[in-house]
């Protein structure tokens, strides 16, 4: 169905502001609202711009950019925080990958028990 890369939701710390793709207001508020959380408090923390964005095999990918002249940007912290949100929202990491190839990709889940067992 997406032959690139379809970006899940992001925040700009230059803008300050966050961005929801209309293609997933189906989720539920309360992932919705934890997407929006997780991603105002990195831009709030090292600045620049975060975007979630799915491959297209249906992986979640963290995109991280900064303005050059950005002095405020913490490209370690950026790292290391990326990383920590991965290992405290890995479930929430997981499920959306799930929905993702599911409703968008069209996989069934005898797709998802193949991939899920590497």
């Amino acid at each position: 169905m997406y032959q690139e890369n379809v970006v899940l939701c992001g925040a700009n710390a230059y803008e300050q502001k966050y961005y929801l793709n209309p293609d997933f207001s189906a989720l539920p508020p309360s992932v919705q609202d934890e997407l929006q959380i997780m991603c105002v408090l990195y831009t709030e923390d090292v600045g620049g711009v975060l975007l979630l964005e799915f491959d297209v095999e249906g992986n979640l990918q963290f995109k991280v950019e900064a303005m050059d002249a950005d002095a405020r940007f913490d490209e370690i912290g950026s790292v290391l925080k990326i990383k920590q949100i991965r290992r405290e929202k890995e479930g929430l990491l997981r499920s959306l990958e799930m929905y993702y190839r599911v409703f968008c990709l069209g996989e069934g889940l005898e797709d998802m028990d193949h991939d899920l067992s590497d």
